[in-house]
This record gives structure tokens, sequence and C-alpha cells, in this order.
């Protein structure tokens, strides 16, 4: 399985941008895959700097309706022709942070054909699901940090039901890919048990005071209680990872724009 970096917070090699977002390319089982699309452009730049074209990708994935993981599809739908994204079914809901900035996706996206939102498990290829956990009991509390849906003029605190993942299993291994884990990580590790894990943890808003460092330090030993191996990125948080990586050691990696990987 191929793995390129093409948009995330920090960068790993000079001619690279960076930008708060995430995208990911993907070669497995046959397939061209684009997991999400960070928050402008920049990833088709950094494609092309990598050698990578993406009028080739067979179909896209959506983790979540936010704008620094969706604010790059109409760029994407320019540039490949023929590729249907997948997206949750909740993902045009209206998103807002903490301080009620929208966050949500371009809604003049509703009327594309090739957008396609799904309200279950789907088969998108050989070895290549796309699901949700919506209805699955949390065996940690799951924790909007500020994050609200707009409902009948009302902000609700998000359960995030329009969070979905990608999980690709190739040669008996299971690969999943989780945007920000909003669901919590030791959730939907829990719930999947992939052997690899690739994605942001949303630890970000955990503040590094004693009781942060307490928090994060039982994440850490949690993770750590199976067999997953971890590549984070965009929203875990630097200070976070840095206190994760020195109790999970290699168990641990972070993954930036411009960084290849066969897993």
């Amino acid at each position: 399985m191929r793995i390129a970096v093409l948009t995330e917070n920090t960068a790993c090699r000079s001619g690279i941008g960076h930008e708060h977002g995430l995208s990911l390319y993907i070669e497995s089982c046959g397939s061209k895959v684009l997991f999400d699309f960070g928050q402008s452009d920049l990833f088709l730049a950094n494609a092309g700097a990598l050698g990578i074209d993406l009028s080739e990708v067979d179909f896209g994935v959506l983790s979540h309706g936010h704008y620094d993981h969706g604010g790059g599809i109409c760029t994407f739908l320019k540039v490949n022709s023929r590729a249907t994204v997948y997206l949750g079914g909740s993902a045009f809901e209206k998103h807002y942070n903490k301080a009620r900035k929208d966050i949500g996706l371009d809604e003049g996206l509703k009327t594309e054909e090739r957008l396609v939102p799904l309200s279950g498990e789907y088969q998108a290829a050989p070895g290549i699901r796309i699901f949700h956990c919506n209805g699955r009991r949390p065996v940690t509390p799951i924790e909007p940090f500020g994050l609200s849906v707009l409902k009948e003029n009302a902000f609700i605190p998000e359960d995030f039901r329009h969070e979905q993942y990608l999980e690709i299993t190739e040669e008996g291994k299971k690969v999943l890919f989780s945007g920000c884990s909003h669901k919590g990580i030791l959730n939907i590790t829990e719930w999947t048990k992939p052997d690899v894990l690739v994605g942001g943890f949303h630890l970000m808003k955990v503040d590094m005071d004693d009781e942060g460092k307490k928090k994060l330090k039982g994440i850490a030993e949690r993770l750590l209680s199976g067999h997953t191996m971890y590549y984070t990125c965009h929203c875990t948080g630097s200070l976070q990872y840095d206190y994760l990586k020195q109790i999970m050691g290699d168990r641990l990696n972070y993954i930036s724009a411009g960084m290849e990987a066969d897993i």
C-alpha cells in the first residue's frame, strides 16, 4: 500500500507547501484513492511535485464535513472528470467551531452529481470499505471541544455523525484512515481494531498542564494495550504528539506533507 501525504499542517521537504488540513493519496487493492482534500487547492500542487496525477484517481472519500478536509473538493472535481466522492449523509449540515465560525463545506457543492452521500457501510472496491460508527456505544465519552451543529436556529453540541472512515484490507493487514477521529481515538480503535491507523487524534485542544498530561498518558497507555501501529497528523497537536511519542515510542509516528510511505 502506497500512501502519499498531499496536505498536512507541516511539510517535510522543500518544494512542498503546508496548511491546516489533510489530504492523503492512497494506492492499494488495485485502486487509487484520495482521502480528504485539504482546505484549498494546495493538495493539487503538492501532488504535482510528487509526480502524482490526480486525474487517475478512481474515487475520493471525505472523512467529515469540515472545510479543512473538504475545501479542495471543487478543485479535485475539475482535474478529475470521472471519480465519485463519497461523503457522510450529514456532511452538509451547518458546522461551527467554538467561536461560532462556520467551518462547514461549500453549499454550492450540494448539487454536484458526483458527490454521493452514504448512510451506512459501502464497499467501494474489493478490499476497500467506507463506514461510520454511528450508534456504537462509546468506551470513553465523545468530546465536542466546543464544536456544534446549527439546527432549527439552535447550536447543538456535535455528535459527529457526519464522520466516516476508510478501511483497506490488503494481504491480511487492515489499515484504517480516520481524518480527525472526532468520535474519540480510543473509541475508534476499540470499535475497529485495525493493524494500522492513519489520521489525526484531535487532541490539540488538550491543555499541556498536569491534568492534560495525565489525560494524554491515559490515552497513550490505552492505545498501547492493543496491537495497532499509529501514524498521526493534523489535529493531534504538536506538543500533544511530542508527549504521546515519549510514551508510545515506535508505535506512534508523525506524517507530514511530502512524505511517502509503503505500509
